[in-house]
C-alpha cells in the first residue's frame, strides 16, 4: 500500500470505515480459505461478514448460513471453458441455478462457507475470480458485450478493458474506497454500457489533432442510481485510447482521498462531484494526469438498452452472432453448460452476457445458423421471445436479498405472462422490477418500472409496488417519473394493462413508449393508470 489514509483522523467515520481501518477488505480472502471454511458459519465474526464482499460474497437472506457469490466479469465476455466451470459451480453448490445481473455478472445462491475455497479454486483454474465483485472497490467493468465483433463499434475496447481491470484487481492502493467504483468503457455508437449511470464512463468520440482524426473517448463522471439517482456529467475532456487507464486511476485517487466517509448514503462519487462541480473535478484530474485534450465530436448515436435478440451479422465476413433470452436472468446449470458446448462446437468459443440479463453466442458460421437455432434449448431460451417476457428485468428480490422488501422474479413471471396473453405490441416496452429503493433492478431507466414496498390492506400487510414511467439513457438520459404510489401487487398487472392500451391507442407510428410519455406528458399516463 503506497498511500496514506488521510481520513483516518476523522472522528465522524461510519462503522464500516472504522472496520476497514483495522483490516483491509482483501485480507478476508485468505481468512475465508484458511479459517472460516474450516471453523464454519457460526464462527464468523460479525464485523468480518461485511468484509466478505471483497471476496465477492454476500450473506444471503435469511442469514442462516448461506451466501451469494458473484463472479467478476469484464464486458460480460467468457470463454466456453469458463462458462462450463460456472455451470459446474451452479450444479454442485448453487442448487442448479446461476443468475445474470444487470451489470452482466454471474452469481450463485445457496453457497456454504465450507465450499467457497473450492469455488475460488475452480474460478482461478479457468482464469476467473469473484474477488472485488462486491465491496468498496472497483467493481466489474461493464462494456460492449460485442466488442471485437461489432460492426457498429468504432473502437475494439477488449485490450483497454483488460488493462484497466488488471490494474485495479487486488490493488491495495484502491481496495479501501468510500463506496463502490463502477467503470463503463465502450466503443459502440449505441451506448451499450449505460454510460450515464456509472461512476466513470468512456464513450466513443473523435477529434482532429494536428490535422489528423483521432478516435478516442469522451469522459462521463458521477452517475449512479439507488435511492438518490444521478445522471453522469460529461467532462470537457477527450481521452486518447492510451489515456483511459490514467484518467480512471486519477478519478479513483480523488474519490479515495476526498470522498465522503461519514454517511454511507452520501459516500458515492456522485455526491463529491455535485459538491465540487465539474470544473474543479476536471482540474484535480489534470493535476494527476497532466494536460488532456478538450472534447471532440461525440459519436454515440442512440441507446439500444443492451438488447440483441435474433441473428445478426458480425464484422467478420461469414460470421453471425445470436442473441437469446434468459428470462429474468435465471439459467439452469444444464442450460448454461449446453450453451457453452454450442459456443465451443459452433461458435468462437465465447458466450457474452448483457446488461439486460441475457446471453449472446458469437462467431457462428452463417450457413450453420439455420440448423443451430432448431435446437431444443432455444424453445426454453428463445432468440425471439415474447415481447413482455423478453423485455422485462428483475432484481434478486427478497427471496435472497437482505435489502429487498418484496419478491420480484416470480411476480415478474406472472405479470409478463398476463400481458403477453392480453396485448400484442409492435414496439417492445421495457419493464423493470426492483425489490427496494436501492434499484438493482434499475427502475430509473425503464419505460415502466415497479419498486417494491409493503401496504396495509383490509386483509393485512401485503406486497405492493410504486409505479414509474419514462426512463431512458437516450441522449443525456432521463429518469423515470412516479406514476402511482404503493399499489397492491396483485393489482399491478391490470394497471399496466391500462397504461399499455392507452399507449397503443394514442401513440404515433414507430413511437416508443418513453417518447410517447414525453410527448403526451406524465399526467395523462397517470390518469390512464387510475383503476
Amino acid at each position: 500500500m503506497s498511500y496514506s489514509a488521510i481520513w483516518s483522523e476523522n472522528k465522524n467515520l461510519n462503522a464500516v470505515e472504522k472496520t476497514k481501518l483495522k483490516k483491509d477488505g482483501l485480507d478476508i480472502i485468505n481468512e475465508i480459505i484458511d479459517k472460516y471454511s474450516k471453523t464454519g458459519y457460526e464462527s464468523i465474526y460479525p464485523e468480518d461478514i461485511g468484509l466478505f464482499k471483497w471476496a465477492g460474497v454476500y450473506e444471503q437472506k435469511p442469514k442462516n448460513g448461506y451466501f451469494m457469490l458473484r463472479v467478476r466479469m469484464t464486458s460480460g465476455i467468457m470463454n466456453a471453458a469458463q462458462a462450463k466451470t460456472l455451470a459446474d459451480i451452479a450444479e454442485k453448490y448453487g442448487r442448479g441455478i446461476a443468475n445474470i445481473t444487470t451489470r452482466g455478472s454471474v452469481q450463485f445462491h445457496w453457497i456454504k462457507i465450507e465450499n467457497i475455497p473450492d469455488i475460488f479454486y475452480k474460478l482461478k483454474s479457468c482464469g476467473m475470480s469473484s474477488f472485488e465483485a462486491c465491496g468498496d472497490c472497483t467493481r466489474s467493468i461493464v462494456g460492449n458485450p460485442l466488442t471485437g465483433i461489432d460492426r457498429e463499434e468504432l473502437i475494439d475496447t477488449s485490450s483497454i478493458v483488460k488493462e484497466v481491470n488488471n490494474f485495479f484487481l487486488l490493488n491495495r492502493d484502491f481496495s479501501n474506497l468510500p463506496r463502490k467504483y463502477k467503470i463503463s468503457i465502450s466503443g459502440s455508437i449505441y451506448n451499450t454500457a449505460h454510460a450515464q449511470i456509472n461512476d466513470i464512463s468512456f464513450t466513443p468520440a473523435i477529434k482532429t489533432v494536428d490535422g489528423e482524426d483521432v478516435l478516442g473517448f469522451h469522459v462521463w463522471l458521477g452517475g449512479g442510481l439507488s435511492s438518490t439517482p444521478h445522471l453522469a456529467k460529461k467532462l470537457n475532456i477527450f481521452a486518447r485510447q492510451s489515456d483511459v487507464l490514467k484518467i480512471t486511476e486519477a478519478v479513483c485517487i480523488i474519490f479515495r482521498d476526498n470522498g465522503y466517509r461519514e454517511k454511507r448514503t452520501r459516500a458515492r462519487l456522485k455526491f463529491l462531484l455535485d459538491d465540487w462541480g465539474v470544473e474543479k473535478f476536471e482540474s484535480k484530474i489534470k493535476e494527476l494526469t497532466g494536460p488532456l485534450l478538450k472534447s471532440g465530436i461525440d459519436k454515440t448515436v442512440s441507446w439500444n438498452a443492451s438488447y440483441y435478440y435474433g441473428i445478426h451479422p458480425q464484422k467478420q465476413k461469414g460470421k453471425s452472432f445470436v442473441g437469446l433470452n434468459i428470462p429474468f436472468g435465471e439459467i439452469t446449470a444444464r442450460d448454461l453448460a449446453e450453451l457453452a458446448s454450442i459456443a465451443d462446437a459452433c461458435g468462437d468459443q465465447k458466450l457474452r452476457t448483457t446488461l439486460s440479463q441475457n446471453i449472446i453466442i458469437s462467431g457462428i458460421d452463417d450457413n450453420a445458423v439455420p440448423q443451430l437455432i432448431k435446437k431444443n434449448i432455444f424453445t426454453r431460451l428463445p432468440i425471439m421471445p415474447k415481447n413482455f417476457l423478453g423485455y422485462t428485468v428483475a432484481c434478486t428480490g427478497n427471496e435472497f436479498c437482505n435489502l429487498a422488501i418484496v419478491e420480484t422474479k416470480n411476480r415478474a413471471r406472472q405479470v409478463t405472462s398476463y400481458l403477453d396473453k392480453k396485448i400484442a405490441m409492435e414496439i417492445p416496452v421495457r419493464i423493470h422490477f426492483t425489490g427496494c429503493p436501492n434499484s438493482c433492478g434499475q427502475k430509473h431507466i425503464a419505460d415502466i418500472s415497479l419498486q417494491g414496498g409493503r401496504i396495509k390492506t383490509k386483509d393485512g400487510i401485503k406486497d405492493a409496488f410504486t409505479l414509474w414511467a419514462g426512463g431512458t439513457l437516450e441522449g443525456c438520459g432521463h429518469f423515470a417519473e412516479k406514476i402511482k404510489d404503493l399499489t397492491d401487487a396483485d393489482e399491478v398487472q391490470f394497471i399496466l394493462e391500462k397504461m399499455l392500451l392507452f399507449y397503443k391507442k394514442n401513440s404515433l407510428p414507430g413511437e416508443n413508449f418513453t417518447s410517447f410519455v414525453n410527448r403526451e406528458g406524465i399526467d395523462r399516463l397517470k390518469n390512464a393508470a387510475i383503476v
